[in-house]
């Protein structure tokens, strides 16, 4: 039996805009190459190219040297490997410091992927970039909460909301995004409470990670959900599989066929 969901269509802005009024969940996860982007496709309202992958395939223990030449590979990749998915490219630390070097880049991503829309961390400080972007065809998802891009200049990974004052901030900084024409939000690392009262504050959808059940939808990175990454779990995360264990299994099993001589097979051979 398919797993895959009868009711599957391409998404786009409007669609994903009137998820929040019909009240239907947003599914959204990262990907950073065709191989895992076409198993995703099907199944998944949006796929994020995130700068994750600096962390999970990179090694590195930020994702701040991310640059735009890597997320222009990787996303063409998953949009070959995806052509129907709504694919969101994440804009790599640098590249949008003012409005025109955030302009040049994001014609830049469109120019040379299929990238439906880009995704940039801030919130009132990044309105005017945003309103930039967006008053020149850009489609631009909003960040806010625990932005990993602001890990050094924050002193490392904090869970927001957590006081009236900072709930407010976050309250403000979604309105500002939504005011500069962003079509959604991540929220992420937000107290519940919080994350719940930003997602009635605006009216586009919110999508959490870390943010709780209450947005209008969810992320997760790929190797997260299905297990991949072992160096740590996040609390927010879920192993829908254990990923990395199967993996070792299954290479196990092929080391010890090839040293028995049970692989190939006659069946296997020509």
């Amino acid at each position: 039996m398919s797993i895959i969901k009868n009711d599957f269509e391409k998404m786009n802005i409007t669609k994903i805009k009137n998820s929040k009024k019909n009240a239907k969940k947003l599914t959204m996860i990262t990907a950073y190459d065709a191989l895992f982007a076409k198993l995703f496709e099907e199944i998944a309202d949006m796929i994020l190219v995130g700068d994750s992958l600096n962390m999970s395939f990179a090694g590195r223990p930020d994702t701040l040297s991310a640059t735009l030449e890597q997320m222009i590979y990787h996303t063409k990749a998953v949009c070959n490997g995806a052509p129907k998915a709504f694919t969101i490219l994440d804009m790599p630390f640098g590249t949008y410091i003012n409005k025109d070097i955030a302009l040049k880049n994001a014609v830049r991503v469109y120019q040379e992927t299929n990238a439906a829309a880009i995704k940039v961390e801030g919130g009132e400080d990044k309105a005017s970039i945003v309103k930039h972007l967006t008053t020149n065809s850009i489609a631009v998802m909003g960040h806010i909460g625990l932005m990993p891009q602001y890990v050094r200049s924050e002193g490392g990974y904090k869970v927001r909301g957590k006081t009236l004052e900072d709930s407010e901030q976050l309250i403000r900084d979604a309105i500002a995004i939504e005011k500069a024409g962003a079509f959604a939000i991540v929220i992420e690392g937000v107290m519940s409470e919080t994350a719940k009262k930003i997602t009635e504050a605006i009216n586009i959808p919110t999508i959490g990670i870390g943010a709780g059940n209450v947005t209008d939808g969810q992320v997760l990175v790929w190797s997260d959900m299905l297990g991949f990454f072992e160096d740590f779990k996040p609390k927010f995360v879920r192993h829908y599989m254990d990923g990395a264990q199967e993996v070792k299994n299954a290479v196990n099993q092929y080391r010890n066929d090839v040293q028995d001589t049970s692989f190939p097979s006659q069946k296997e051979e020509y």
